[in-house]
């Protein structure tokens, strides 16, 4: 069994929240020098000041700990005998290498084994093994490597090839084991069309720009590619929709809300694949996954789903041959939506996952009656820096100039499934872009790149620059995708599912709207800045995007993402109209609104508040008179208020505005009060009147006071609207009550808006938070207008459509003899 160190974990923990003194250099330095100090680890200072350990310097008089770590007859402690003297040998064999560091990457897996052309992360690996891993592997052999390289390829054989003194792999060592049916080698396969592959050599394709794919990665890209010719020919599906729909990535963000939405627009049964042990535990995982997307997990979506116990990245999805023979003959449809989505992990490690599963789905698609196959692929897709468009039939990216592994494998995945469609294979391209929180239910992806920089913009009010967010809501991108699931004659074509792309100007206006003004920064001052913040204010929700903020790699696919075009979906557009679906719009500040007040639940977002300067604020001024109650109001009584907002959010979602001020009421004290806090609701209960009631409430002050002396007071304010002529004066008077802290109201009365100065005050005498534009201050402006005035609008005509629908009703009145039958 593994034993976990809990204080080296700490240390791992900290670089995934970007907290901490250390960059990763110096954590990993840290967490040798703890690892060589504990008392009986079997490491000990090097010969020569060198890095120790079990293989290079260990200590001799510590066998039993040697064994137990690489066994007695590990081939990599004969290498110690070529050593120089200095800690490391001159020259290591590749193999024997390999082995020791699958050794010491064993002790930090689940299984407690690696084999030597496995993946680390796949294997179960964490970030957080990952750094524990490295610091071993400095320590115990003399390897120091950079963290990003364990993330770009964490397979043994591939980090003991990267070791500097290690000889160049020649011949077959070059290759990885094959996938489930060895590839043999062949030329470079032609490029499909449509798509940009390079045919030069390696180290042709390192020179061909600042930021080009590793050789070894477009290898063996090129090999993946050429599974796909290996697929059987077969005919066309018939053109029905689907009954029976084997789904994969049912408890992710996407997947999940897909589900649901095949279930709710089709009589489709579900056959949800799902990584777990038994049918129990995968029952109990997709459930526990669609509720922490809010979504219904009741006993109608369990009947209509039947769950697979395996694993996208086993041959045959991890299945017996029974049910793969089954799922053969029976399906409709296959729709794979799985995918390792981690923006730090190289080619190598992702392609199980993201280029290998779905060419098992396409052989799941041939075998027995031919079926449709659905792909969630990616914008990624299109992720080279400098690429002038991104529309749906626009060639995809020049794959030697897509450095994340991420992007490599979308692409991979796609090209492989075209060539598919040259075997007669209904291969379906979906593209979604950035996946933003379901519009109603504020549920997001925290793992989503887009989620993240959402977060960091209103956390830390400010935005790097950037050409367009391709990004549009979970809710809209799912039921586009199930409609073209259901609909065959949406099959075989490709849709980008990125909705109406954001410019720097809307997010910037849809910010300050929201009250939270933000300022622009290049991307270099906005990176270091936000870097500094999440390493003074370290929030865990946002530990990924601290990752990918720090690694060069997934910097180049911040870059692509934010210097690209904006995606073009003339096709999506097309059959959404068709099928009567809703259209796509920009997933602006009010479609954001749910996912904001989420990510601030969780402790990710920071929504504006009442202590935040004001958005936009403006003055009234009332007059009038009270009394004791129950007597006549003959006591002058004014105010001299401020109604603030901190943001259009605190209107859509409290219809609250802030208020301070001071209040004038001899009855109460000789000085003004003062406003201690103060709140204004419009439409309070939307504006509902009490039963058979005609006077429907348009506005409700609450007001905590104190006076001069200490003392401490409330006022309550209403106005109402009712079916009369003084419309104008129903929108300016208000009744009031005013008492002791605690106690009942002791006065009575009304205070009205002069005339003279409503519109002075209330309309010309608007103010706006001056760190806005012009033109933004002009949109505020409008915007709370256009607000104020449909929610007065809406309360006014409330009681005429009441008195109204009295005079019309025809119903016959009963008669007294009736009413006593």
């Amino acid at each position: 069994m593994r034993e976990v160190n809990q204080d080296t974990v700490a240390e791992a923990e900290a670089i995934e929240r970007g907290g901490g003194p250390l960059d990763v250099p110096g954590l990993l330095a840290k967490v040798s020098e703890r690892r060589r100090t504990q008392p009986g680890d079997a490491a000990g200072p090097a010969p020569g000041g060198g890095a120790g350990g079990a293989v290079a310097g260990a200590s001799p008089t510590e066998p039993e700990s040697h064994e137990s770590r690489t066994g007695p007859e590990n081939p990599a402690s004969r290498t110690e005998a070529e050593g120089t003297g200095h800690g490391r040998p001159a020259a290591r064999d590749v193999h024997a290498l390999a082995a020791a560091v699958s050794a010491v990457a064993g002790r930090f897996l689940p299984g407690g084994e690696l084999a030597v052309d496995a993946d680390f992360f796949d294997a179960g690996g964490s970030s957080v093994d990952a750094v524990e891993f490295a610091a071993a592997l400095e320590e115990e052999l003399g390897i120091a490597l950079d963290l990003d390289e364990v993330f770009a390829d964490a397979r043994p054989i591939s980090l003991a090839r990267r070791v500097p003194h290690a000889p160049p792999p020649s011949g077959s060592a070059t290759r990885e084991a094959a996938p489930p049916v060895p590839v043999p080698p062949a030329p470079v396969p032609p490029a499909p069309q449509g798509t940009a592959v390079t045919t030069a050599t390696p180290a042709a394709v390192t020179s061909a720009g600042p930021a080009t794919a590793r050789p070894e990665d477009l290898e063996q890209i090129l090999a993946d590619l050429a599974l796909a010719d290996r697929l059987p020919f077969v005919a066309d599906p018939e053109p029905l929709p689907p009954r029976r729909i084997l789904l994969t990535g049912a408890t992710g963000f996407l997947g999940g809300h897909l589900l649901l939405d095949l279930l709710r627009h089709s009589d489709a049964h579900v056959y949800c694949l799902v990584r777990a042990e038994d049918e129990d535990a995968a029952l109990t995982r997709l459930g526990e996954a669609l509720k922490s997307y809010r979504l219904p997990w009741s006993s109608e979506v369990r009947r209509r789903i039947t769950v697979l116990p395996g694993d996208l990245r086993r041959p045959h999805l991890g299945l017996t041959d029974e049910t793969w023979a089954r799922l053969a003959r029976e399906l409709d449809s296959i729709v794979g939506v799985a995918a390792a989505v981690d923006f730090l992990r190289g080619y190598q490690s992702l392609r199980g996952s993201n280029v290998l599963g779905p060419l098992t789905l396409a052989e799941l698609a041939a075998t027995g009656r031919p079926k449709p196959l659905h792909h969630i692929s990616s914008i990624a897709v299109f992720n080279e820096v400098g690429i002038a468009s991104m529309g749906e039939d626009d060639p995809l990216a020049h794959i030697d100039r897509l450095v994340s592994g991420y992007d490599q494998s979308k692409w991979a995945a796609e090209v492989a499934l075209r060539r598919a469609r040259d075997h007669g294979l209904i291969v379906t391209a979906l593209r979604p872009g950035g996946i933003g929180g379901h519009t109603r239910t504020g549920a997001y992806n925290p793992q989503d790149l887009s989620s993240g920089l959402i977060s960091a913009f209103g956390r830390f009010r400010t935005v790097p620059a950037f050409r367009y967010l391709n990004a549009a809501p979970v809710d809209w991108v799912s039921r586009v995708a199930a409609a073209v699931v259901c609909e065959p004659d949406a099959w075989g074509f490709d849709y980008n599912l990125t909705g109406v792309p954001s410019t720097l100007d809307d997010v910037v206006r849809d910010m300050a709207l929201g009250g939270m003004h933000v300022r622009v920064q290049d991307w270099d001052e906005w990176r270091t800045g936000t870097l500094a913040r999440l390493e003074a204010e370290p929030v865990p929700g946002l530990a990924f995007l601290t990752r990918v903020l720090r690694s060069p790699t997934a910097l180049k696919l911040c870059e692509a993402t934010l210097r690209g075009p904006a995606a073009e979906m003339e096709r999506t557009a097309a059959l959404v109209e068709a099928l009567g679906l809703p259209p796509a719009r920009r997933y602006d500040a009010r479609a954001q609104l749910k996912t904001f007040e989420k990510l601030a639940e969780d402790g990710l977002g920071r929504l504006p508040a009442r202590d935040d300067p004001p958005y936009l604020w403006f003055s009234e001024t009332t007059e009038g008179t009270v009394g004791p109650v129950g007597a006549p109001a003959d006591v002058p009584c004014s105010m001299a208020l401020t109604l603030s907002i901190a943001s259009m959010h605190q209107l859509v979602s409290e219809r609250r505005v802030d208020v301070r001020g001071t209040l004038t009421c001899p009855a109460l004290h000789t000085e003004p009060l003062t406003v201690e806090r103060g709140d204004v609701w419009v439409r309070p209960e939307e504006g509902i009147p009490q039963r058979h009631g005609m006077k429907h409430p348009l506005l409700r002050y609450r007001l905590e006071l104190v006076d001069a002396s200490g003392g401490r007071w409330w006022l309550e304010g209403r106005k109402h609207a009712r079916a009369r002529r003084d419309l104008w004066r129903q929108t300016r008077a208000l009744t009031v009550e005013i008492g002791p802290a605690g106690e009942p109201a002791t006065l009575a009365g009304e205070v009205v808006v002069p005339a003279d100065s409503y519109v002075r005050d209330q309309i010309d005498g608007i103010e706006v938070d001056p760190r806005l534009t012009g033109r933004e201050k002009r949109a505020a402006k409008l915007t709370w207008l256009a607000w104020f005035g449909l929610e007065m609008g809406r309360g006014l005509i409330g009681p005429f459509a009441r008195a109204a629908a009295d005079l019309l009703d025809l119903r016959r009145t009963t008669t007294l003899t009736e009413r006593h039958r």
